[in-house]
């Protein structure tokens, strides 16, 4: 028989993974897709996950490390976690190339599906990375104590809607299909419910603050690379005016009200 508390756990993991969703359904309401939709999109994107991944998924490794090395240690260590995260990617990308293609006009009938679902897909590679150990964290905290599981989940449910958002919009875009694009934020929410399965079942005996400091900060190294390299560059490819920048500077604000509100609940 399940433990009570494991079952509000897991439950409370699963209610905070499903807010990607809302944000797939969300972008089900925009109008036509529009060239400055997707490059706005791919901006806000590329700014949720670059501030995200800077101030708190890389303050999470440096915290991770510093609980069991000096300060100064536990610094360096994550740094180098962050930084071996950005070489990870470069290397794949330099395996598999990515063929940027060139385009001249900005319209919707000449953008590259192909390439727009490809970004909209790494996309969601990396939200799902991160969504794995926010899955462990959220399970644990709850498991240790509800009181204190409680308001991360509505933290992190918080922050899953522009999460779902960013996932959804370039697949949206690329296919016209609705339902692939919040199949897309609910297949990328699921990570959260597989990380608390995971590490219930298979990893617990190992987790330490060691292995969640490289964890973290590998993965906010590959955000930081995959937002700098595929996002930005595809967004400013469909703009026309400053829908780069509104974009990236929306992206961040939402993330960061979202984790603003964390510290409130």
């Amino acid at each position: 028989m399940v433990d009570h508390n494991v079952f509000i756990a897991f439950m409370l993991t699963i209610a905070a993974s499903l807010a990607t969703v809302i944000g797939g359904i969300i972008v089900c309401f925009f109008k036509q897709p529009s060239a400055r939709l997707l490059s706005f999109g791919l901006a806000f994107a590329a700014g949720a996950m670059v501030y995200v991944s800077l101030t708190e998924i890389l303050n999470k490794s440096i915290s991770s490390f510093s609980s069991v090395y000096p300060e100064n240690i536990g610094y360096s260590f994550a740094t180098f976690a962050f930084l071996s995260g950005m070489v990870l990617v470069l290397i794949l990308d330099r395996l598999v190339p990515n063929p940027h293609d060139t385009l001249e006009k900005n319209t919707v009938s000449e953008m590259n599906h192909q390439q727009i679902m490809r970004t909209g897909l790494l996309t969601m590679f990396a939200i799902t990375a991160h969504n794995l150990p926010e899955g462990l964290a959220t399970f644990f905290a709850t498991l240790d104590s509800p009181i204190v599981g409680a308001p991360l989940a509505i933290a992190i449910a918080i922050h899953n809607i522009p999460e779902g958002i960013a996932i959804a919009l370039p697949v949206y875009i690329a296919t016209r299909n609705k339902w692939y694009a919040v199949g897309a934020s609910f297949l990328s929410g699921l990570a959260e419910p597989l990380g608390a399965v995971i590490g219930y079942f298979f990893l617990a005996p190992y987790l330490n603050d060691v292995i969640y400091g490289i964890v973290f900060g590998l993965i906010s190294g590959v955000m930081v690379y995959l937002a700098l390299d595929e996002l930005l560059p595809t967004a400013k490819k469909y703009s026309k005016g400053h829908e780069t920048v509104y974009g990236l500077v929306v992206g961040m604000s939402a993330l960061a009200i979202s984790l603003v509100a964390f510290k409130f609940a």
